[in-house]
């Protein structure tokens, strides 16, 4: 029997590392030059109104979409978010070129702008973005010296509400695993109220600031290439393992790298990515008139090979 059990647990492990190599090998899912503004003819849905510009892309390019934040504002001139479904993954990878305004200054506290954002199969088309089953998300912090890369993971969705701060992992693995129930892996979370219900998150950072005001490599007013890989977790015998990743480059350069992380539970064993949203947001309200622009967006279910991702173009090719 033991023999038999231990050939069972050998097989399910060696078939989740089939599925996401099967995934790391699988095409590109959707791609947005943001040509025009015609969004929802590409896919994209909920608010298709994102302005495009022809005075700020990357070489090769004939637009970008642009973001600018009057000041006091919560959301961009254009309004909320834009959504893109695409086909469900246990793996997702976002890459795209980003530039920031000379004076951006973000929120101005340590949490937010929000930028882009993965949700699940567990949550609806329309779904909200701060509390859901799972939020992945992609940005940078406005520090002292500069904007950190940052990302970050929610799921207050699946808090216990009535069982806050009690550690339930190996209880129940109907929990959260981002704080509020437990540490799920090494990577505590935290836990808060909201005014209505508790929730919680799972931040990481970059170790510097990437995107600073002095003119250089990290010069925010240039174009840079971001990009982004997460992998869920598998699930043993109902119990969720620590073997998710999450990644970051910032210009072909990984500066954020969590491995042993779990994401998801064994409630929603079968719960995968499936919706990229666009939808930045600073709660506080804007501390300035400021901008970025996005250009050639990429989500795909892996990561190109090494050495095909393109590079940060140098300076004095900018298109401005």
């Amino acid at each position: 029997m033991r023999t038999v059990n231990l050939f069972g647990t050998f097989f399910f492990l060696l078939l989740n590392c089939l599925l996401f190599r099967i995934e790391a090998e699988a095409a590109t899912l959707f791609q947005e030059s943001f040509a025009d503004s015609n969004f929802a003819a590409r896919g994209w849905y909920d608010n298709t109104s994102t302005p495009t510009t022809t005075s700020q892309q990357i070489p090769g390019s004939t637009a970008s979409a642009q973001y600018h934040w009057a000041l006091g504002a919560t959301v961009p001139d254009n309004g909320g978010s834009m959504r893109h479904k695409f086909t469900p993954s246990n793996t997702v990878y976002v890459s795209y070129w980003v530039k920031y305004s000379a004076n951006y200054v973000g929120s101005g506290v340590s949490y937010h702008p929000h930028e882009f954002m993965i949700l699940t199969t567990i949550d609806p088309d329309y779904s909200s973005l701060a509390f859901t089953h799972t939020t992945a998300y992609i940005e940078q912090n406005v520090k002292t010296g500069g904007g950190v890369p940052r990302i970050a993971l929610t799921d207050g969705a699946n808090i216990i509400q009535n069982k806050i701060n009690i550690n339930l992992v190996g209880v129940t693995e109907n929990r959260a695993a981002n704080g509020c129930n437990g540490n799920t892996d090494a990577h505590p979370g935290s836990c808060y109220n909201d005014g209505t219900e508790y929730n919680n998150s799972r931040v990481f950072d970059a170790s510097q600031a990437y995107f600073t005001g002095t003119p250089g490599a990290f010069y925010k007013n240039d174009w840079h290439f971001v990009e982004a890989y997460y992998q869920l977790n598998s699930i043993l015998n109902g119990v969720g393992q620590p073997d998710g990743l999450m990644q970051y480059w910032f210009d072909g350069t990984l500066v954020i790298n969590v491995t042993n992380l779990a994401i998801r539970t064994g409630e929603y064993p079968t719960m995968q990515f499936d919706q990229f949203v666009m939808a930045p947001y600073i709660g506080v309200g804007s501390p300035a008139d400021q901008s970025f622009w996005v250009d050639d967006l990429t989500v795909a279910t892996s990561r190109p090979t090494p050495g095909s991702v393109a590079p940060s173009p140098p300076t004095d090719l900018m298109v401005n």
